[in-house]
């Protein structure tokens, strides 16, 4: 969420960026500024009104004292008059309060300086590539079929179990996602990240906290009955571990890593494109967060955006990077670079991560603070990455090293498979 002092003091600047964004927010950043001066007003005359009614209430008893009884009862019913007035502004006050932050929670972050404008992903700057796109014979399959010919992943069965996009894992297929999960997290952990294990539900405040609600609430999966949501990344309960948290700045950078299973409804989705793992409604993610201090934001977005390219290497898969622009850009981030790893059977390319920086955006919402060396409290940025989403890593893992006589693994995997061949 944007601070209102930020839209005080730069509306026109905020304007200006969101228009990257294709957005017209001068109308809501109007009315937003003038709430804000209401609301300011209101508090202002409270607490006037306040102080004006503590001085009657001292001075009564001085009158009491002084045998002046009509006085002192004249004094009591006007300042029984300036409660009413309080609370009556104290009321419009909280009215507009709630008001303006509806109003707020509309306008997405503000996009960094280098973020390009642009209508959608046809837009997005290529920023490198790396790998090679294998040459796979005429006959060559597509994931699904792979899946079903050496019995790795059943999706009728899912279907029967849950629903589509629901995969059940089987064999050689379960032991290739323990194997990806594992071989993530120890690359994370080497990387300085400390692992945690998550709940998988979150309750509304932490929804809210990282920005899921409410704008992709319709893409969450609630739990009615005790208001939980299933978690659609990691990202969400481990940024608001520090939701309401004051920390020293020696503390930063904070950095995580979770696997998880994630959940998304995915409304709206179908055609060729949700076609066995390209679009799953349960799927499995590693996922890395940080906490830092604002000057540090973009070195570390850098940093992990190398850490995940060095995955896809050590995989040996195809890939691309992508600086997405300001039509592409999701609600909550400033900056996002996109990880597409090349599907040589289906002939595409998989988005397999997103790494962005969110500056304060969520920690406006979460709260998550540090202590400065000035000894003033400031907002920390926050970070996040799929390193890495499984779904489309297995996809192209299977169709890019199918060979005459199998699947061939990567090297870096066979230690945590136990096998290099399917």
């Amino acid at each position: 969420m944007l601070t209102i002092r930020l839209l005080r003091e730069r509306p026109g600047f905020v304007a200006e960026r969101l228009a990257i964004r294709n957005m017209d927010a001068g109308p809501v950043i109007e009315r937003i500024l003038d709430m804000d001066t209401r609301r300011r007003a209101a508090q202002t005359e409270a607490d006037a009104l306040t102080a004006e009614q503590k001085k009657m209430a001292s001075s009564v008893g001085a009158l009491l004292k002084k045998g002046k009884k009509t006085e002192a009862e004249e004094i009591k019913n006007n300042a029984t008059e300036y409660k009413k007035k309080v609370k009556t502004l104290i009321h419009e006050q909280e009215l507009l309060e709630k008001e303006l932050n509806d109003l707020l929670v509309t306008l997405p972050n503000i996009p960094y300086r280098l973020v390009a404008k642009g209508e959608g992903a046809q837009d997005n700057v290529l920023v490198r590539e790396g790998g090679n796109v294998p040459e796979l014979s005429s006959n060559a399959l597509p994931h699904w079929e792979l899946a079903k010919k050496f019995d790795l992943i059943d999706f009728d069965l899912g279907v029967k179990l849950t629903g589509a996009g629901f995969p059940v894992y089987k064999g050689k297929g379960a032991r290739l996602q323990m194997g990806l999960i594992q071989f993530f997290l120890d690359q994370n952990t080497r990387a300085g990240y400390k692992e945690i294990m998550p709940p998988i539900m979150v309750n509304e405040d932490s929804g809210y906290g990282t920005g899921q609600l409410p704008d992709k609430g319709q893409q969450m999966y609630h739990v009615g009955l005790d208001n939980y949501y299933l978690i659609p990344t990691a990202e969400v309960p481990l940024t608001n571990m520090y939701r309401n948290t004051i920390l020293e700045a020696g503390e930063l950078p904070i950095k995580l890593t979770a696997y998880t299973p994630c959940f998304r409804r995915e409304a709206g989705s179908y055609g060729k494109d949700v076609r066995g793992l390209n679009r799953l409604h349960q799927f499995d993610k590693v996922e890395i967060v940080q906490l830092t201090h604002p000057d540090n934001s973009y070195p570390a977005l850098d940093q992990m955006v190398k850490h995940v390219e060095r995955l896809v290497q050590l995989l040996k898969l195809p890939y691309r990077i992508l600086r997405l622009c300001g039509g592409d850009l999701s609600f909550t981030s400033a900056m996002t670079y996109d990880f597409e790893v090349y599907s040589a059977a289906q002939q595409r390319w998989l988005e397999v991560s997103s790494v962005s920086n969110f500056e304060t955006f969520q920690s406006n919402r979460l709260k998550a603070r540090y202590r400065g060396e000035d000894g003033k409290v400031h907002l920390v940025h926050t970070l996040n990455g799929s390193s890495l989403a499984l779904p489309r890593i297995v996809a192209a893992l299977l169709e890019n090293n199918q060979m005459p006589k199998g699947i061939v693994m990567p090297e870096a995997l066979h230690e945590y498979l136990h096998f290099s061949r399917i």
